[in-house]
C-alpha cells in the first residue's frame, strides 16, 4: 500500500501497528522542546515527526516496511496536493446551531430533526449550493473508517493549499463533524488496518478528482484557504536532499548536477502556471533526459531522479501520474545512452 501512495505521487509515513497515529519518535525527538526543523532524523532516512517525514523514495519505503512490516500507511496531504474530507458518525449530542455550519444562520423555526452526524450536515450544506453531497460522489476517491465515517479524497488545485481544521471546532471548520485534512496534517492510507478495522475504498474509483468549485468556495468562506504562493515565481521543489547524498564528490560534479536538475525541475514546475499551453511534456521529458544523462555520467542516482522528477510532475499536473511517470521513464532510458557531466569529468 506505501508503494500504491507512492507511485500516486503521495508522500507516505509510518503508522503506528494497530493506530492510526504516526509511529513514535526517537528517544531524542521525543524529549521536550525538540522541533522537526532541520532535525538530523529527516535526512538521515528516520520516520521521527509524523508527516514531516513523509516520502516518495523506494529504497526508504522499503526500509521502514521491510523492518517494520506491522506499520500502518499516512500519506501527507499537503505535499501530496491533496484535501481530504473527512466525514465523522460518532453518536454525540447535537451542539448549538451555530456550531453547526459556522457562518450560516440557523433560526429557531428550522426543525432539526434526524440532525445525527457529519453525513447529515454534510448533505445539508451541499442541498444549500444546490449539490450532491461529496460523500456520494463515485467520481473520486472515497475511503470507510472504521468509526463507520468516510474520507472523501479530492485533488488540492494547482497553485492551492487547504488548511486542516476540526468539525467541532470553535474556530475554522466547515460542518459539525465534518474534518479536512490538507496542509499541516495527513490521512490514513486505504487499506491500513487498526484496532478497529480496516480503511476500505468504496466503488470503483481509485483516483481523487478534481476539488469541487462549490466546496471550494464553502472552503475558501470558511478559512481554509492558505495564504496563496506569490503569483511571480510558483514555488520550485529543491532536489530531494537524498538525491543530492547520491551525487558523488569527486571533481566538482555534485554541485554542478544538482543544479543542472534543478533548472530543468523548475522549468517543469512552472508549467502548474497554466493547465495547457505550456508544453508540459517536452519539458518533463527534457527534465528526465537530463536526470538520466546524470545517472550515466554515475553523477545521480536512479531513485533520487525519479523521485524529483515524480514530485515537480505532480507539482504541475497532479492527479496524472500515469501520463508523468510513462515520460519519465522514456526520457530516463534516452538520457542513460549520453551522460552527462555538467561540472567536467572527474
Amino acid at each position: 500500500m506505501a508503494h500504491w501512495c507512492a507511485q500516486a505521487g503521495w508522500p507516505v509515513h509510518p503508522l503506528s501497528p494497530g493506530r492510526k497515529t504516526p509511529a513514535a519518535n526517537c528517544r531524542v525527538c521525543s524529549l521536550p522542546g525538540h522541533r522537526h526543523t532541520d532535525c538530523p532524523c529527516l535526512t538521515s532516512g528516520r520516520w521521527c515527526h509524523g508527516f514531516h517525514a513523509a516520502t516518495l523514495d523506494r529504497a526508504l519505503i522499503d526500509s521502514w516496511w521491510s523492518t517494520r512490516p506491522t506499520f500502518g500507511v499516512g500519506v501527507a496531504c499537503g505535499v501530496a496536493g491533496l484535501v481530504v474530507i473527512d466525514i465523522d458518525a460518532h453518536t454525540v449530542p447535537v451542539p448549538a446551531r451555530d456550531g453547526l455550519w459556522p457562518g450560516i444562520p440557523v433560526g429557531d423555526h428550522v426543525d432539526l430533526t434526524g440532525l445525527e452526524n457529519g453525513f447529515h450536515t454534510l448533505a445539508v450544506l451541499a442541498a444549500l449550493r444546490g449539490q450532491h453531497s461529496p460523500a456520494d460522489d463515485e467520481q473520486t476517491l472515497r475511503v470507510r473508517t472504521p468509526s463507520g465515517g468516510l474520507h472523501v479524497w479530492y485533488q488540492a488545485g494547482p497553485g492551492r493549499r487547504w488548511l486542516c481544521s476540526s468539525g467541532s471546532s470553535t474556530g475554522r471548520a466547515l460542518a459539525w463533524q465534518v474534518d479536512v485534512r490538507g496542509s499541516g496534517g495527513y490521512i490514513v492510507a486505504p487499506g491500513t488496518t487498526t484496532a478497529q478495522g480496516t480503511y476500505t475504498p468504496l466503488g470503483e474509483c481509485r483516483t481523487p478528482a478534481p476539488l469541487p468549485p462549490w466546496l471550494a468556495e464553502d472552503l475558501t468562506r470558511t478559512g481554509h484557504l492558505d495564504r496563496p504562493a506569490p503569483e511571480s515565481a510558483p514555488a520550485v521543489p529543491q532536489v530531494p536532499s537524498r538525491a543530492r547524498q547520491a551525487v558523488v564528490q569527486a571533481g566538482g560534479g555534485r554541485d554542478a548536477a544538482a543544479r543542472a536538475l534543478e533548472t530543468v525541475l523548475a522549468e517543469v514546475v512552472g508549467c502548474a502556471a497554466a493547465t495547457e499551453g505550456t508544453g508540459f511534456s517536452d519539458k518533463l521529458n527534457r527534465a528526465a533526459f537530463t536526470a538520466g544523462g546524470l545517472i550515466a555520467s554515475g553523477l545521480l542516482t536512479y531513485a533520487a531522479a525519479e523521485q524529483a522528477l515524480s514530485a515537480a510532475a505532480e507539482h504541475a499536473r497532479p492527479g496524472q501520474h500515469h501520463r508523468s511517470a510513462s515520460i519519465i521513464r522514456s526520457g530516463l532510458n534516452a538520457g542513460a545512452r549520453r551522460p552527462l557531466f555538467p561540472g567536467g569529468r572527474p
